[in-house]
């Protein structure tokens, strides 16, 4: 996960260089496992918007590295990158629905959210969600899929405008 990460944040171009620079310098020290000094750095540019910012505060709250874990504050920064259409983000929230971690369990938002991020993988990563999303469906009927993949087909991006 690391350097699908690391590849994706090596791509993004921010307008502003200070806010810029706070972003790139919490993703580099979350690559480099200074995770107390990523949240730190990415909660701003997070908070504003940056969906890479959120992916990873989520990762770091889901784990509980460098912050206390909370599957609450996970499930939220996952949501709001998900919802802008990070596949990362929306592999974690999947997983987060399908346990019930900070938020309610539910089989049919798991299905949609890993379907989702299935289709925008690559690689091992897309077998890997195709695989963890037909995991879930173990668990539903046939009707409850078919809401699912209904949800997954109707979804669109929404993206947060960051204030620079």
């Amino acid at each position: 996960m690391k350097h699908t990460l690391a590849l994706f944040l090596a791509t993004l171009a921010l307008a502003t260089p200070a806010k810029a620079d706070q972003l790139h310098a919490g993703l580099a020290a979350f690559r480099h496992h200074n995770y107390i000094k990523a949240a730190a750095l990415l909660q701003g540019p997070a908070e504003r918007g940056e969906a890479s910012a959120q992916t990873v505060l989520c990762f770091l709250y889901t784990a509980g590295f460098g912050v206390p874990r909370s599957y609450p504050d996970a499930a939220a920064w996952c949501e709001r990158a998900a919802n802008q259409g990070d596949a990362r983000a929306q592999y974690m929230l999947g997983l987060l629905y399908n346990k019930g971690h900070g938020v309610p369990e539910n089989y049919i938002l798991a299905y949609k959210w890993l379907n989702l991020a299935a289709s925008r993988a690559a690689g091992p990563k897309k077998d890997y969600s195709f695989r963890m999303r037909d995991a879930v469906a173990t668990k539903m009927s046939p009707a409850q899929i078919a809401i699912a993949q209904e949800l997954s087909v109707e979804w669109r991006p929404v993206r947060e405008f960051p204030s620079r």
